[in-house]
């Protein structure tokens, strides 16, 4: 099952990189009485990810924190090291977007966001969307068909929903 609007969003421990190295993050605590904003990226340092999708969710951090917004949070299938190193390269973690990692696809499996595509090196990956949760229930969903796309679920658009 895809996730849906007002769905609750799947629990899942995701990890994330601390002051002392990997941490896990509980999903569903992290997003009690919050506004989220969450965007989901087939791969870190690929080309639309890396180029258009982080880069519109840093222009409208302060735009989605006027809004309400408590935390941005990316998430990839990839291991905590990879994004932690990603968001520094990109800029993200410099304007406060907080990287996660999936790092065993269990949360993107869960959400009904998977998708292959070995001709490129991606199995089992993300597809590319946005979405805002509010204490854990997705009050907006953005989901890209193309994983080469970012228009639905670029910061801009997401925003107009917040």
């Amino acid at each position: 099952m895809t996730i849906a609007e007002g769905n609750r969003l799947p629990d899942a421990t995701l990890i994330g990189i601390g002051e002392n190295g990997p941490e896990e993050v509980a999903l569903q605590a992290r997003l009690a009485g919050r506004k989220v904003a969450i965007f989901a990226v087939p791969g870190a340092f690929t080309g639309t990810c890396t180029n258009a999708h982080v880069p519109s969710f840093i222009r409208t951090s302060a735009d989605f924190a006027a809004k309400g917004v408590d935390e941005i949070i990316c998430i990839s299938v990839n291991d905590p090291f990879v994004m932690q190193a990603w968001g520094e390269a990109t800029g993200a973690a410099g304007a406060g977007i907080t990287m996660l990692a999936d790092a065993g696809a269990g949360f993107t499996e869960a959400m009904g966001m998977a998708f292959d595509a070995p001709a490129v090196g991606l199995i089992r990956r993300s597809r590319r969307y946005a979405l805002l949760a509010e204490d854990g229930v997705v009050t907006a969903l953005q989901v890209e068909e193309s994983p080469g796309s970012c228009e639905l679920s670029a910061g801009e658009a997401l925003l107009a929903r917040a």
